[in-house]
């Protein structure tokens, strides 16, 4: 198969499911309803993350078939994303209490690393340092943290949907540069299924993503983060910096209610996109904003750090000071009053 018809196929598949799943979700009464923790103030369809990840996990196969994908890879995307993904779509069905969804969570990122072979050695200031087991600790718990902050940032119409198709279309100009080619695709066809949820989700969203979907997101951006550290070190850090918003906004804010002895399990909005929205009364200006962000900042800089013009450590702190400064200015992780 043409890969390009591959794209479009993706996309249209994921526009059409999320169809489908809107109708569904109105048909059920699956309805996000505003309280006093939400950022929005009208009841919306949930649950339509679905989409993504079916568009996402057809299409991943095929990528095998056709030569673009080591079965490794697949197997960790697979195995990991859908573990999510169920564990998700049922807690948007129900409740499952977070000490299990946690440890399905635990089991998903386990496996995504044994197909993966682990944390290769990463690049620090220039040198090569395997890490070991307290690499692959450190790589399991980053897994588990982006499916969770990817959940975290899903909050304001568009947000979630934009980052991850800005950092998928970051990272395939990556692997273009590098050059990895054969690399450049699975981020692109996880950005299509999500551009064709994304119609549906622009400001004023007609359908919410859900935690199938949002989670699924996260960890299949963490696999693809640590898969390109297998390539070349110096990717690893790209990925980080081309995450860089998510990542600041949502490790601030649980650091902050940690210190402030909160209950970080409860639901609340005090991330910096919230109060952001809150106080612009837009969610369109902040997902604008963090996509220029993305844009006209981090991409550039993951690009600097993996041609190796700079470390990317040093790379990761250029692009975070001012992200953390945002967190700052918008209070992250502060009371929403």
């Amino acid at each position: 198969m043409n890969v390009w018809l591959l794209l479009l196929l993706v996309f249209a598949v994921s526009w059409g499911l999320t169809l489908v799943l809107r109708r569904y979700a109105l048909a059920k009464s699956l309805m996000d309803i505003p309280n006093e923790r939400s950022s929005h103030s009208i009841p919306t369809p949930r649950g339509g993350g679905v989409a993504i990840v079916i568009a996402f996990v057809v299409a991943v196969p095929i990528l095998w078939g056709i030569g673009l994908l080591a079965p490794a890879q697949m197997y960790g995307l697979l195995c990991s994303g859908l573990i999510v993904a169920v564990i998700g779509f049922a807690d948007d069905h129900g409740h499952i209490a977070a000490r299990w969804r946690l440890l399905g969570h635990f089991i998903a990122a386990g496996l995504a690393l044994f197909y993966l072979g682990g944390l290769p050695p990463i690049s620090v200031f220039g040198a090569l340092v395997d890490l070991g087991w307290l690499g692959n600790i450190l790589a399991l718990i980053y897994l588990v943290w982006m499916l969770n902050l990817y959940n975290f940032m899903d909050g304001i119409d568009g947000l979630a949907s934009a980052e991850a198709v800005c950092v998928c279309l970051g990272g395939a100009l990556l692997y273009w540069q590098a050059p990895h080619h054969e690399l450049v695709w699975t981020p692109l066809i996880l950005a299509s299924a999500v551009a064709g949820f994304l119609c549906w989700n622009l400001p004023p969203a007609r359908i919410f993503m859900g935690d199938a979907g949002s989670g699924f997101l996260g960890i299949i951006l963490g696999v693809l983060t640590l898969n390109a550290s297998w390539e070349n070190p110096k990717l690893l850090w790209s990925w980080v910096i081309l995450l860089g918003v998510f990542m600041v906004d949502a490790t601030f804010t649980l650091c902050r209610r940690l210190l402030q002895r909160q209950k970080v399990y409860q639901a609340h909005r005090s991330h910096a996109y919230q109060h952001a929205a809150q106080q612009f009364r837009s969610h369109k200006r902040v997902t604008v904003t963090v996509v220029a962000i993305n844009v006209a900042w981090l991409m550039p800089i993951s690009m600097l750090v993996a041609n190796g013009e700079f470390s990317g450590l040093l790379g990761v702190l250029i692009a975070y000071v001012p992200l953390i400064a945002l967190a700052f200015y918008f209070k992250a992780g502060a009371v929403s009053v």
